[in-house]
């Protein structure tokens, strides 16, 4: 059997939704390390021959698409959705319709789990919902004839039956043990290269070393997995979130001494949150010195220590995002962040102090007690820190997050209901004291103020190593600020 995972066109006539982190559309190409993880399940576990066709990258057009699709023989296809790709991934299955009107379509992600009747459109369609790996292995057996289930059985699925009703299987357990899933198939990515302008040097890539994030953010929308997982999981436990889950030490040693053998150079940490501890945080460290590897990650304010800042300036750590969302603490504590601006200002100055490269992400939006002035404030001290890069996005109400029926219940949402949106530029929501309108030109004039000061722009030319690097960058400041 084989099965092809799909990157569909964008039918929206607006920027791809980058599907990785899943809430912003696309500034500069990232792999979706989740979408394979789950392809080399399905080869490695599911005894698949697998193949990935990306029509985004390179800018393949529609028609390209649908001359594939005339021409293709795959036995199956899979599509990873996120809210912002789930118009146009609608369109791309009518699409795979006229020439595979019977060919199973396995939908994952959290678009696909969220909207489970919107996307199950004829009974061929498949919704791997939450964690796919285990649901999708048991799938697969079910189609090869290899197994004992019915499709009634396989737990986390959701497909049409007969009749035309909606059969929502039960919710599958989360993997207990992520060291037994497979290494990424970054094989079938082909020749295709990435660049992080954040570390400005490769062959890149991506990997995660644990799933999921403890904290109860009211506006977060996680990497594309942990969201996925989420919704799944509030489904039989509303009000809580799912454990996190660990790949142990030796498992992640494993990958990155195959990642150094096959050529690679710098890694971007997925992980919604790195940093958990000293002991694992210094092991990570050790692995990254043992091959002069560069990286990046994500990490909490509070987890910054002055021993884990030390470790990670020594290991080559280029890139430390800090989600603060705002200085202002009302705020903080109305979003449920769990710190303080104090917990801020003291981990970038750990960080500067040991070399650490820092960004910070500033969340515009992210409670009804913002204001102008708590914009401004929060702009303004985010620039006065001059860590070496800010990034300043507006919130989105994400069906599935707290902050979401918050919105809708006080009619905070444009229209009424929420539509995808590109957090960089755009915003949907009216709150108290601020517009739409307003938070959208405060933005702009941010953008402008902060990225193309001549001190900015000198700190990030003198860390290329490569035209290529520089025109990667380039292009994706150019998203940032114009779309």
């Amino acid at each position: 059997m084989k099965l092809t995972f799909l990157v569909p066109p964008c039918y929206d006539n607006k920027y791809p939704a980058e599907r990785s982190a899943g809430c912003t559309r696309v500034v500069y190409p990232m792999i979706n390390i989740y979408e394979l993880t789950a392809a080399a399940t399905a080869r490695e576990l599911g005894g698949c021959e697998v193949a990935f066709e990306d029509f985004v990258f390179n800018s393949k057009r529609g028609v390209n698409f649908d001359s594939f699709l005339a021409n293709d023989k795959s036995d199956a296809y899979a599509i990873w959705i996120v809210n912002l790709s789930l118009e146009s991934d609608i369109e791309a299955i009518r699409h795979i319709r006229i020439n595979h009107p019977e060919t199973p379509i396995l939908l994952l992600g959290p678009g696909a789990t969220h909207y489970v009747n919107k996307v199950l459109t004829d009974k061929h369609i498949y919704v791997l919902r939450g964690e796919p790996e285990l649901t999708l292995i048991e799938l697969l057996r079910y189609f090869e004839l290899n197994s004992d289930l019915s499709l009634s059985q396989i737990k986390g699925l959701s497909y049409m039956d007969n009749n035309g009703a909606i059969v929502n299987n039960s919710s599958r357990p989360l993997n207990p043990d992520l060291d037994s899933l497979p290494f990424p198939a970054r094989d079938l990515l082909g020749n295709q290269t990435y660049h992080n302008p954040k570390l400005k040097t490769g062959p890149y890539t991506t990997m995660f070393t644990s799933r999921n994030c403890p904290y109860r953010c009211i506006y977060c929308v996680p990497s594309s997995l942990t969201f996925a997982r989420e919704i799944e999981f509030s489904r039989d436990h509303p009000g809580r979130k799912p454990t996190i889950g660990f790949r142990s030490i030796n498992s992640i040693e494993q990958e990155i001494d195959m990642l150094a053998e096959q050529g690679y150079k710098a890694i971007g940490f997925m992980d919604d949150n790195f940093i958990w501890n000293e002991e694992r945080t210094s092991e990570i460290c050790r692995i990254m010195r043992k091959h002069g590897l560069i990286w990046g990650c994500q990490a909490r304010v509070d987890a910054i220590t002055e021993p884990i800042a030390r470790i990670l300036g020594e290991s080559g750590c280029k890139y430390v995002d800090l989600g603060i969302e705002s200085f202002d603490p009302g705020i903080l504590d109305y979003i449920r962040k769990g710190i303080k601006p104090e917990d801020i200002y003291r981990a970038v100055g750990l960080l500067k102090k040991y070399n650490v490269p820092v960004k910070l992400n500033v969340l515009i939006g992210s409670s009804p007690l913002e204001t102008r002035e708590t914009v401004r404030h929060t702009l303004r001290e985010a620039k006065r820190l001059k860590v070496d890069q800010v990034m300043f996005n507006i919130v989105s109400p994400f069906p599935g997050t707290d902050y979401y029926k918050v919105c809708k219940e006080n009619g905070w949402i444009k229209g009424g209901e929420y539509r995808p949106t590109d957090v960089q530029h755009d915003s949907i929501l009216n709150l108290p004291n601020i517009s739409a309108e307003e938070m959208e030109r405060l933005l702009f004039r941010n953008n402008l103020q902060y990225f193309l000061t001549p001190s900015f722009i000198w700190k990030q030319i003198r860390r290329f190593t490569s035209w290529d690097e520089f025109k990667a960058a380039a292009k994706a400041l150019r998203i940032k600020l114009f779309h």
